[in-house]
Formats: C-alpha cells, sequence, structure tokens
C-alpha cells in the first residue's frame, strides 16, 4: 500500500514543502513509514528559507553570494517579495549571483551605490567550531570577501556536511588562494615553505588550462597539514603578506551566524 504524505516546514505563517514534488509519495510497508534522511539540497534549502525569513528585512541593501546553497536563498527572496512586496537591493557576488538576481526579477545593485549593506547570505565550503569559513571553492572569493566585509551581518548558509569542529575535517579540496598569474609558482613555493603541505593549481573544466577567476586571475588550492594546528588569524594575514596573493578563502572572524541544514530536517544555528 502506498499513499502520499507530504512533509511540512513552517516559516512564520508560511508553510515550505521540505521535499520536492517526486520524492513526496513515500512507500509504505507493513502499515509504517520508513524514516528518511533529507538530501543535500533539501538541507540546503531549510536552511536558506529561514535565514532569509529571520534576516531580509524591507528597505535595505543586501549582499548575494554565490555557490548552490544561494540559488535557494534568492528563491525565497523572490517570494518573499511577490508576496511581501518587500522592498530591497541585491549587490552580487560573482557573474553567477547578478544573473541569479536579474532572472528572479530582483533590484540589482552594486558597491558604488550601496557601499554599506545592512546583510549578506552566503555559503560556505566549511565552517568550524570559531566561525572560521573556507570559501572559495566556486573560485568567487575575493569578490565575496569584499561584499561580505561591507555588510554589517554575514550570515552563512550551508547544508549539514560543511559543519566541521576542524577546517579540513570535512572540506577536502584545501584552502582556495587567489593569485596573480605570473607569481604563482614563486607564491607555492613560498606558501610550501612557510607552512607545509601542497598546493595545486586548479584546473578549468570546461577549457584546457588554469580556473581563470571573475577577476582574471589563478586559484591556488592548499591542502594544508592536517596533523598542524593552526592560528587562522596569523595564517590569513602571513598569506596576504606575500606579493601577488590577491585574496584567501579564509573568512575569519567575519561571520556573525550560520545556518546548517540537518539530515532529520531540522536546522542547526551556530554563533561565535
Amino acid at each position: 500500500m502506498s499513499f502520499c504524505r507530504v512533509f511540512y516546514t513552517t516559516y512564520k505563517h508560511i508553510l515550505v514543502p521540505s521535499l520536492p514534488r517526486e520524492l513526496r509519495c513515500l512507500s509504505l510497508q507493513a502499515g509504517a513509514a520508513t524514516p528518511r534522511n533529507m538530501s543535500l539540497n533539501e538541507a540546503k534549502k531549510i536552511a536558506a528559507y529561514r535565514a532569509v525569513d529571520e534576516w531580509v528585512k524591507t528597505k535595505t541593501a543586501v549582499g548575494i553570494g554565490s555557490g548552490s546553497t544561494v540559488v535557494f536563498a534568492v528563491d525565497r527572496l523572490a517570494e518573499r517579495v511577490k508576496q511581501e512586496g518587500l522592498e530591497v537591493v541585491c549587490v552580487p557576488t560573482s557573474f553567477q549571483a547578478r544573473q541569479l538576481i536579474v532572472e528572479n526579477n530582483l533590484v540589482l545593485g552594486d558597491l558604488d551605490r550601496y557601499p554599506k549593506l545592512d546583510v549578506a547570505i552566503d555559503g560556505a565550503d566549511e565552517v568550524d567550531k570559531d566561525m572560521v569559513l573556507i570559501k572559495g571553492g566556486g573560485g568567487c572569493l575575493l569578490q565575496e570577501k569584499i561584499v561580505a566585509s561591507c555588510a554589517e551581518k554575514l550570515i552563512i548558509i550551508a547544508d549539514y556536511t560543511k559543519n566541521s569542529q576542524k577546517l579540513g575535517e570535512q572540506y577536502k579540496k584545501g584552502v582556495p588562494i587567489e593569485v596573480v598569474p605570473m607569481a604563482y609558482v614563486p607564491i607555492r613555493e613560498k606558501i610550501q615553505q612557510l607552512f607545509g603541505g601542497e598546493l595545486k593549481l586548479r584546473m578549468a573544466v570546461a577549457k584546457a588550462g588554469p580556473c581563470v577567476t571573475d577577476n582574471g586571475n589563478f586559484i591556488l588550492d592548499w591542502h594544508f597539514p592536517q596533523s598542524a594546528d593552526f592560528n587562522w588569524t596569523e595564517v590569513n594575514r602571513d598569506l596576504l603578506l606575500i606579493p601577488g596573493v590577491v585574496e584567501t578563502g579564509l573568512f575569519v572572524n567575519m561571520a556573525t551566524k550560520a545556518y546548517f541544514g540537518m539530515a532529520d530536517g531540522s536546522v542547526k544555528t551556530q554563533e561565535k
């Protein structure tokens, strides 16, 4: 016997389906439902919806991050604009974010006109127990950090796989470091000399050669030694002092609050 059971999560007065349409019908055997963990996309969605509902107010300027989780945040923001008549200006952190804003008919802004933002909502590749972030897996770290630095609050949205006690515990692709192309080899050697580990030049997927950022730079992914107990504030500072390093994917003392969509359908929050 099978029938459709729809699960809902309540955000204020709005009921939002927790599962996509094709997953809402669950087969029941022997008259009892088998518990089901949320997919990563479902977890991202509930985190994004809750963050947007709690932090985005009318007549504000909002920084829009990059990545897969932010897609759900923009979807929810567009819904609220239609349903509640919110007046918000959206400042993007990448070409992808700009396209999301335009495609959802939201008001597009920039830092020239809105140098001070009320809040920025962005994803993260990993968040440790001290709210230190690794960002830049999608190659947008420089603009993401600029926009985050202009926001009064930086709100992080992610699924449960991004929540760690220590950086590198779950995210295994290293710390992205955006560098001037002509200097990537000496920078790579300098970082290895200072901190150890291995640095790899990120290669493009759909083109021959290295990945090129929106700013025309290369990215080195630093696979740092897991056994080291780094002070990330000092590491970030020392990396930025190397000539040719444009920015790092270490976001230290920047995030206000993080929302993690969990496998059981709940949302875990973390603050420093």
